[in-house]
């Protein structure tokens, strides 16, 4: 995994820098599964939520778009905090991120307009999809994203993640040309192939985004601090926010939006609430999302995505009752065996990482040994 190979501990001769690489390991993974957790958790959320927006009346893609990166100043929060901590205990990476203003614009600006196309192509795909069928669709991110991580981050292949991206894309294969009655009422199938394709082209978008925000982590920021990622994360929804609301005042939806409130199938407030909780549940996700590609990898951050998207389906069949039929559950299954072949790879490689680690612990001792003995 690239991440490792960036981010982790050197290997050292010395017996106590060993233990202190293996403890750095450790808080390495913590990290890894605090972003885990968050990309999970909100992806979810988002997307269930999403689904009851359109389900209960909704029907601005504008809107749908908008909440995506709206609720971007909550992250000012532990921003503060961070940038606090880390301007006192170090201002060598302070001085690393002073960048022209003119690149650091224009990196921010091209992220944001497409993350801002990207959002609009993903409300479409939902409008038109179920919530399990949307899920299963979007796998196919991952597959996309090996092809850019190999041209824009010389991502590293070996057999069991190219198994891994093949089963992701047959899985979504299975679903693009399977439509049934779970779909949602008043789509027709040339609807159907519209949300689809736009699922799919989200996800190829979606994939390069994240491998140029790698990139830009690596060549432009070149900070090794939390708190850069939180700033391209702010930065990037803001433009992407602004490009919204032209958007939506532009075609004329925010018209509607009075109308859409008053018919809303479960109360005013009810509508409120599911717009404000879809927009935190999309920030807590995306940071999980950037903070993976910081600490690791744009790709192994778009397999954890995988992840949360192939649970999507268990999800809405709790929620929203949908149909689990039988080229769903095979699509599924596949989603999860792919999630299994890069997350063995993974176990390989620390385990080879430990081997080494205990290799060099016990060549000193090999030495002094073969010193006494002379």
């Amino acid at each position: 995994m690239s991440g490792q190979e960036v981010q982790e501990p050197h290997l050292v001769t010395d017996g106590r820098a060993i233990g202190q690489s293996l403890e750095k390991l450790w808080q390495w993974w913590s990290i890894v599964a605090l972003n885990i957790l968050f990309l999970v958790v909100g992806q979810t959320a988002a997307v269930l939520l999403g689904r009851f927006y359109y389900d209960q009346g909704g029907n601005s893609k504008w809107m749908a778009t908008l909440v995506q990166t709206a609720a971007f100043p909550i992250l000012y929060i532990p921003l503060f905090f961070l940038s606090s901590q880390e301007s006192s205990t170090t201002n060598k990476t302070a001085l690393s991120t002073q960048r022209s203003v003119t690149i650091l614009t224009f990196v921010y600006f091209s992220l944001g307009v497409l993350l801002a196309g990207d959002n609009m192509m993903y409300s479409i795909g939902l409008l038109y999809l179920s919530a399990s069928t949307y899920s299963l669709v979007c796998a196919s991110q991952l597959a996309f994203n090996a092809v850019f991580a190999f041209f824009i981050n010389s991502q590293k292949f070996t057999a069991l993640i190219l198994n891994s991206v093949v089963i992701l894309t047959l899985s979504s294969a299975l679903i693009g040309v399977h439509s049934d009655s779970t779909e949602p009422a008043g789509v027709s199938k040339g609807k159907y192939i519209l949300g689809f394709l736009c699922t799919l082209g989200a996800s190829a978008i979606y994939s390069l985004l994240l491998s140029l925000m790698q990139l830009s982590f690596q060549k432009v920021l070149k900070s090794e601090v939390f708190s850069v990622v939180l700033k391209m994360q702010i930065y990037t929804s803001l433009v992407a926010t602004c490009a919204c609301i032209v958007g939506l005042f532009a075609s004329g939806e925010w018209r509607g939006l009075k109308g859409e409130m008053d018919g809303f199938g479960k109360g005013k407030l009810s509508y409120v609430m599911t717009l404000v909780w879809t927009a935190v549940a999309w920030q807590v996700s995306s940071v999980g999302v950037v903070g993976l590609i910081f600490i690791a990898s744009s790709l192994f951050s778009n397999v954890i995505s995988t992840l949360a998207l192939a649970l999507g389906p268990l999800a809405a069949v709790i929620f929203f009752h949908d149909k689990m039929d039988g080229v769903k559950v095979v699509s599924m299954l596949m989603a999860f065996c792919g999630f299994g072949s890069y997350l063995y790879q993974q176990y390989l490689d620390e385990s080879k990482l430990k081997a080494t680690l205990n290799s060099v612990n016990e060549a000193p001792n090999e030495s002094t040994l073969e010193r006494q003995i002379v």
